[in-house]
């Protein structure tokens, strides 16, 4: 007797209720009766509320370790839209099943064993994918005619301060006020409007307070708040086709420095033009004012928060930490006699995390790191061979690869000819000297010899032109570079900025060594700030001169070496 695994599925909240899981489940278990398979109850696998598009369900993985570890040797599944809604991951999933030496067997499906059964099976694979594509844009568009018509049975789930109360025979589904959760919402407006708290600051208080979050736990976020703040469902109109799913764009810096590929879904939600936006009503908890004015306070914040830099740095967003990968942020603290600032790690926070700072980065003087990088960064201005050597290596490809004049000129030549031709045949056929059966055998010789003339033709002029910059750069580049040196140590902090921003890609601190990676190629030589480059592979050398950057005298405490890495 053949040991198997039983697998359902449903979608929808509403098939849940309808209990049509355990329909399937009992044809299922009636099918593997009759057919003699032995199924333990423990292998009845249900996904109930999962969507058949992606893979990422709790039942399916399980039902796959089971066949990886070759505890099953059949899988009973009702039909095949039942594993997947699409037709590339039904395939996926039966070749993985069939690796493991598991029979994939669909009750309401063909047996796969000939020729035909299979043609069968790809047909309805490639049915229920465009079912479900029909399905998706037929709830699209009645979710917006419902929408425009003012239900809130479109908005799914209430926001906090609100209850969903779903529709009945007599009365249309709405949300309504939750006296508790209203309260908290009142607080938080009152506490950033009037009383002019940060976001920031809020989230603490309500930690402190102690009221449950949605979710019925006290850890309240700042991007809670914000967003609480911005949800307009809190002056009387919630908003529905806010969003659109997009490709995801921001690629945070400890999976970029450590090479990984994201995690995650590669897709999220991006945020529609306002006037794309449908307005519902719902009952209000703030007043159009109070929330106008929380909006205008969010946009001032944008430009006058204390967190924005109103004096820039050298290196601001420039400087990472090499063992956690988190950004560095500029703080101060001030002294008896000044103020000095710090570069900080973001990791090293502890309140920014929930298990504590995850960085043992001590903070770095601002003023000594600029000082050491802007040296880096004049040593790379006075070696203009960097760039010579560069524009020189690119002029003698260009020189090498550019055909002659008298090229171009026959290019030329054998382009008109090609086209003449062309504009022959189309009169001679015109004129019915020529067959339509013939016109299509000699035109797309003709038209692949234009498309290639036209190409070289192209390509030549490209050259010449890009031939013709570098030579004009190459003019001015050593004029330039001389003002540039001659005015390193009078340029202001914008300027400077601006140029290092140009010639410097990342700046990656540690506990000993400095990092400073280029954005030009640059063969190492020794800088004129008397640190050693590293070698060709990269490995950074270690110099005898030591800069003091973070407080204490001790050894580990100072950067011992000036690394600049060429990429």
């Amino acid at each position: 007797m053949k040991i198997a695994a039983i697998y359902a599925r449903v979608s929808s909240d509403q098939q849940k209720e309808e209990n049509t899981i355990a329909s399937q489940t009992a044809a299922l278990v009636e099918f593997a009766r009759e057919q003699g398979f032995s199924v333990p109850d423990e292998w009845v696998i249900e996904d109930e509320g999962f969507s058949g598009a992606s893979l990422l369900r709790p039942g399916l993985e399980r039902l796959c370790d089971l066949a990886a570890e070759g505890q099953i040797q059949a899988v009973l599944i009702h039909a095949p839209d039942r594993l997947s809604r699409k037709y590339a991951y039904q395939v996926l999933l039966t070749e993985e099943f069939a690796r493991h030496g598991v029979e994939t067997i669909f009750i309401k499906a063909p047996h796969a064993g000939t020729p035909e059964d299979q043609l069968m099976l790809q047909f309805q694979g490639m049915i229920a994918e465009y079912e479900r594509a029909q399905i998706l844009e037929r709830s699209r568009r009645g979710k917006r005619h419902r929408a425009n018509a003012g239900e809130v049975s479109v908005l799914g789930g209430a926001p906090y301060g609100y209850r969903y109360i779903r529709k009945t025979t007599e009365t249309p589904a709405r949300y309504e006020i939750d006296a508790t959760e209203a309260e908290v919402v009142r607080l938080v407006f009152e506490k950033y409007t009037v009383d002019g708290l940060s976001i920031g600051v809020i989230a603490r208080l309500l930690r402190e307070m102690g009221p449950p979050t949605r979710r019925r736990i006290t850890r309240w976020e700042r991007s809670v708040v914000w967003g609480m703040l911005r949800n307009p469902a809190y002056k009387g109109t919630a908003c529905f086709n806010k969003t659109q799913v997009g490709p995801r764009q921001k690629v945070t810096k400890p999976f970029r420095l450590s090479g990984r590929a994201v995690h995650g879904e590669k897709t999220s939600a991006h945020e529609r033009p306002r006037d794309e936006w449908i307005e519902v009503p719902v009952p209000a908890i703030v007043s159009e004012e109070t929330f106008a004015l929380a909006a205008e306070r969010l946009a001032d914040n944008k430009r006058f928060a204390p967190r924005r830099t109103i004096e820039p740095s050298l290196v601001q967003g420039l400087v990472s930490c090499r063992k956690s990968g988190y950004a560095l942020y500029r703080t101060s603290t001030r002294s008896s006699a000044r103020k000095i600032h710090y570069y900080r790690c973001l990791g090293s926070d502890g309140w920014r995390h929930l298990g504590g700072s995850v960085c043992d980065s001590r903070p770095i003087r601002q003023d000594l790191l600029d000082h050491i990088v802007w040296q880096e960064v004049i040593w790379l201005i006075e070696g203009p061979e960097l760039i010579t050597a560069e524009l020189d290596r690119r002029l003698d490809a260009a020189r090498a690869s550019e055909p002659t004049k008298k090229r171009q000129e026959a290019v030329e030549r054998d382009l008109t000819r090609v086209s003449k031709s062309i504009e022959r045949l189309v009169t001679a056929y015109q004129e019915d000297l020529l067959s339509l059966d013939e016109l299509r055998r000699r035109m797309p010789e003709l038209r692949a010899r234009e498309q290639g003339l036209r190409a070289e033709l192209q390509a030549i002029r490209d050259q010449a032109a890009d031939r013709m910059s570098f030579l004009r750069l190459a003019e001015t580049l050593t004029a330039f570079l001389q003002r540039l040196r001659q005015s390193a140590e009078t340029l202001d902090i914008c300027d400077r900025q601006r140029i290092a921003r140009l010639l410097v890609k990342e700046v990656l601190v540690d506990d000993d060594t400095i990092t400073i990676r280029h954005s030009i190629p640059a063969q190492p030589t020794t800088p004129a700030t008397g640190s050693e480059p590293p070698s060709s592979n990269g490995n950074a050398l270690s110099s005898d001169r030591s800069y003091l950057l973070r407080s204490g005298s001790s050894f580990a405490d100072s950067f011992k070496s000036l690394s600049a890495l060429y990429v």
